[in-house]
């Protein structure tokens, strides 16, 4: 077990519909660390995409929570409403208390390339990677009043260190949420609030195949691909008080990948 190090603090952490996700890995590290948590879950998404969805995964992701002795809220929320940011924190605050701190974790990704873009399939990345995380982000700032402690957390996908080929609208909508996290963590600051981001290169978190595996594996230099868990450990770190003079960062944390 982890030092306790984030005892009565309150995370929400979007995206956390799958067991084996990033998401689910950081809700577990968070918790292991003492921070109450909610977290939000939408399988519409997941149960359309080639790995499938979690059906049972909030619910037991919720119980096996709660057994590291914090309060948990499971919120199934559609990120791409435009309403949806103030609901959860409207929800949060009133079930579980003020936040201290905040993940953007949750992303939509439909491969595409030039041959298939269209304006509904970048407005449909535009939504959820764009937007919702904007929303949540400046709302969260609104109403921080804790003086200290404040932490948002994005996740990126490494798109400004190398071409993303048939991830257009993906590397697009990702590479706005780096801008965005250099220009907010000034702005903040004052409020006691860090902001960075966290790029976790190639993660397995059920969505590889063997072969893509293999296909990558040759570049870690550490010998295997990343896991979620890689992930969480550094989110839980910027987290903490330790990283309070860490912001305005975008944290490449690849294992050394080979680009």
């Amino acid at each position: 077990m982890a030092e306790r190090n984030l005892a009565g603090r309150i995370a929400i952490v979007t995206g956390a519909t799958r067991r084996m996700g990033i998401g689910a890995a950081i809700c577990r590290e968070l918790a292991g660390r003492g921070a109450d948590i909610a977290f939000t879950h939408w399988n519409d998404y997941d149960r359309n995409m080639p790995w499938g969805g979690d059906e049972d995964g909030p619910g037991l992701l919720k119980t096996e929570l709660e057994s590291c002795g914090v309060r948990v809220l499971s919120i199934q929320a559609d990120l791409s409403n435009p309403d949806s940011p103030k609901q959860i924190l409207d929800r949060v605050e009133q079930e579980l208390g003020p936040p201290s701190i905040l993940v953007n974790n949750a992303a939509y990704s439909i491969n595409d390339g030039y041959e298939q873009l269209t304006a509904e399939l970048l407005d449909a990345h535009y939504a959820v990677n764009m937007r919702a995380a904007i929303l949540l982000s400046v709302e969260f700032a609104r109403r921080f009043t804790l003086g200290e402690g404040g932490r948002i957390i994005n996740m990126t996908s490494g798109q400004s260190l190398g071409a993303m080929p048939k991830e257009l609208a993906y590397i697009a909508t990702k590479g706005a949420i780096e801008a965005f996290t250099r220009s907010l963590a000034p702005d903040v600051a004052p409020l006691g609030i860090t902001v960075n981001a966290v790029n976790p290169g190639p993660t397995d978190t059920g969505w590889m195949s063997e072969e893509l595996k293999c296909e990558l594996l040759p570049r870690f230099p550490m010998g295997r691909v990343g896991l979620p868990e890689d992930a969480a450990r550094l989110v839980a770190f910027l987290a903490s008080d330790d990283a309070r003079w860490i912001t305005g960062q975008v944290i490449h944390s690849e294992g050394g990948f080979l680009r």
